[in-house]
């Protein structure tokens, strides 16, 4: 039997180990620019392995595990080049900007879905970018170049923010996706990446001895109970269909055992990155655009902004590139109103309304855009705003919300002097009645559009009974009063799920976001 085991290890490995580059390597991509490229792969332990581009030779030693890595001295952008690694020839390599796409279904979503009802992208998806790259999940991680025969299978999101993007920066442009629809953030970090952040494992452990923990067990119980009982009724028809001759009703199905504090509801923590963003770990890239949110994190205990930091961390770590770029697309998506209906980002946003008559109740505590925009904390991290660029699960205008990312992108990553958010709540002062709001990216100025006045504030006192406020922008602050609350201790701006009502922005186009002064 030992004879047999070792003849068949024997038989499974190969008789000599050629020198393999990493399958993320392939004719028509495109390498990052002004950074130390690294370009990898595999060998016999010890083996040198030659990379030749352009002018350079740089020569590596594989490890014993067989892995070699050498760093091309930072390039400028350009090509079609040629790339050698060993007598391994790699053609039309061009060199430039690399981004990656990931997330759920907003991201992984194609183009053909969406040319019906996004006229900017359906003509765009005709044209051939002999500048842009694409690699695609499912591709078998090789590049394509961007022809209206690939492009309608790649990611509407990342084409629509990849091309613009390759016109305003004139260089090559490759764009990886790894997404995934209908997943949470929890499949898209590593379980080490997880496990081993502070601020996760703090939450996990807040979150274990919370009243809010002790419901969810409470209400496991109940339906555990529940279950045992439709399961004993269950057998006792079924034995008597057997009886009968009868085919038994179906079972009840198996009730999901509580994920405890620190676990997936279902599936396993980093499924999905392992699957498909491991693979472009490593590969020189400028940023990383994120859209995902609608599935939440999948880890009980842990909130969506406390992952992604644990996620951006992360990702940053393993690339071991610093703090790149990491762009995320505001959620909820939509939900406010434009300040120019005639711009095609803007032409789907809510319609401008009247105020409601009564003060809406507050959004969704897990699922808000205050919550969203928490994300903003973590360094080089910039959220997309989409509350003006039209709602749903799947909107539709895809070619806007590139657009979006386009301007946010130019700002924060290619060094652009251009606006790319709205108005931000920073602080305010109360005096007497009145309540003085000060933001920040105010851009060109405030400024209020669609309808007669500034309107969108709530105002409370101490009892902590909303009305709606009067608004006047003062400068770059805007000073909001009610004759119903004398006393105010609190302000709130487009407190609630949707608020096409709210109608601040600043004069460069952009909306200002929803906030609150209080934490009731």
């Amino acid at each position: 039997m030992k004879i047999a085991i070792c003849c068949l290890i024997v038989s499974a490995l190969p008789l000599h180990a050629a020198v393999e580059v990493s399958k993320v390597f392939t004719p028509h991509m495109v390498l990052q620019r002004g950074m130390a490229v690294p370009i990898y792969g595999t060998a016999a332990a010890d083996e040198k392995v030659a990379v030749k581009f352009r002018a350079q030779t740089k020569t590596a030693t594989a490890d014993k595990e067989g892995r070699w890595l050498v760093k091309l001295d930072p390039l400028e952008a350009g090509g079609p080049d040629v790339l050698m690694i060993g007598d391994k020839k790699i053609d039309d390599v061009l060199v430039g900007d690399v981004w990656i796409g990931s997330g759920q279904s907003n991201m992984d979503m194609p183009v053909s879905a969406y040319v019906g009802n996004d006229p900017v992208l359906a003509a765009a998806a005709k044209e051939s970018y002999p500048k842009i790259r694409l690699m695609k999940k499912g591709a078998k991680n090789v590049w394509q170049e961007a022809t209206p025969e690939t492009i309608p299978g790649f990611s509407a999101l990342l084409f629509s923010f990849g091309f613009p993007l390759q016109k305003e920066v004139d260089v090559p442009v490759g764009l990886m996706v790894g997404a995934v629809g209908g997943t949470p953030s929890g499949f898209w970090l590593s379980e080490e990446m997880f496990r081993s952040d502070p601020a996760c494992a703090a939450v996990v452990k807040k979150f274990a001895t919370s009243k809010e923990y002790e419901v969810l067990v409470a209400k496991h119980k109940e339906s555990m109970a529940k279950w045992e009982q439709e399961q004993a009724d269950w057998k006792v028809l079924a034995d008597a269909a057997k009886q009968e001759g009868k085919t038994p009703p179906p079972a009840p199905r198996p009730l999901k055992p509580l994920a405890q504090p620190g676990e997936a509801g279902n599936g396993k923590i980093g499924q999905l990155f392992e699957a498909h963003i491991r693979p472009y770990v490593g590969y020189g890239i400028k940023g990383v655009l994120w859209d995902q949110g609608e599935s939440r994190t999948n880890i009980t205990g842990v909130d969506q902004g406390t992952l992604m930091g644990a996620l951006i961390g992360g990702w940053r770590k393993a690339w071991g590139q610093g703090d790149f770029p990491f762009l995320y697309v505001q959620k909820p998506s939509g939900g406010g109103c434009a300040f120019d209906y005639t711009q095609p980002m803007n032409r789907l946003a809510e319609k401008f309304a009247p105020l409601p008559a009564n003060v809406p109740g507050a959004p969704a505590a897990d699922y808000s855009h205050e919550v969203f925009a928490r994300i903003m904390k973590y360094p080089n991290t910039h959220m997309v705003i989409s509350s003006d660029l039209g709602s749903g699960i799947h909107p539709p205008n895809k070619s806007g919300y590139g657009a979006r990312a386009l301007q946010v992108a130019l700002a924060t990553a290619y060094g652009k002097k251009n606006e790319y958010l709205g108005p931000m709540y920073a602080s305010h002062a109360i005096d007497g009645a009145a309540v003085t709001l000060t933001f920040t990216h105010t851009g060109k100025g405030l400024a209020f559009v669609n309808g007669d006045a500034l309107q969108g504030f709530m105002i409370a006192g101490e009892d902590k009974k909303f009305v709606w406020a009067d608004a006047a922008i003062k400068g770059d602050k805007v000073v909001v009063s009610s004759a119903k609350v004398p006393h105010p201790a609190a302000v709130r701006y487009a407190w609630s799920g949707t608020f096409p009502w709210a109608n601040l922005f600043n004069q460069d186009g952009l909306p200002a976001q929803p906030f609150r002064t209080d934490n009731w």
